[in-house]
């Protein structure tokens, strides 16, 4: 499982999606990036950033592995801002790195999601289910926790299990 990289886009350090996160993949290796940890500049069209802009480190961190695992809050039912405007630098990729962005071609994705509604909203996955496409990778689910939603121990460990049964497959 170590080809396995997993991109925490939380607001908070300390949020209910790292917790998720940590609990999946106890006991796993598998390299983590939090978002807070790192300087993504907003997405801008004359391609210009900031010496301290990190996106293309992490870009190339991407092509480096075969899994990847979006993770984000659910934020007004949407994926978070930070996660939001990582994946609008991904314009960048097919732009001004396209060598970059074709480095992506048949990795898979999965997404990870924690929310307090029941269940995932509607349409939740479609900017991740298209990005996959877009960029000829292959999504291949997800898994999402209510953090209002009681869950007993055994559901949860299902939950755990069957995601990364996907990921096995594919790593």
């Amino acid at each position: 499982m170590s080809d396995v990289l997993v991109i925490i886009a939380s607001s908070r350090r300390e949020s209910d999606t790292k917790k998720y996160v940590e609990f999946v993949f106890e006991g796993k290796e598998v390299k983590v990036i939090d978002l807070l940890d790192y300087q993504i500049a907003p997405y801008d069209y004359s391609g210009k950033y900031p010496a301290t802009d990190n996106f293309f480190g992490i870009a190339d961190i991407m092509s480096s592995h075969n899994v990847i695992v979006f993770s984000t809050p659910v934020y007004w039912y949407a994926m978070s801002g930070i996660m939001k405007t990582f994946f609008d630098r991904f314009t960048d990729l097919v732009t001004i790195r396209k060598p970059a962005g074709r480095q992506w071609k048949s990795k898979s994705i999965l997404l990870l999601a924690v929310g307090s509604d029941p269940e995932i909203p509607q349409g939740f996955d479609v900017p991740f289910i298209l990005t996959a496409e877009y960029f000829d990778m292959q999504y291949k689910g997800s898994i999402y926790f209510s953090n209002k939603t009681v869950l007993t121990d055994q559901r949860k460990n299902e939950m755990k299990r069957d995601f990364l049964e996907i990921i096995k497959s594919v790593s």
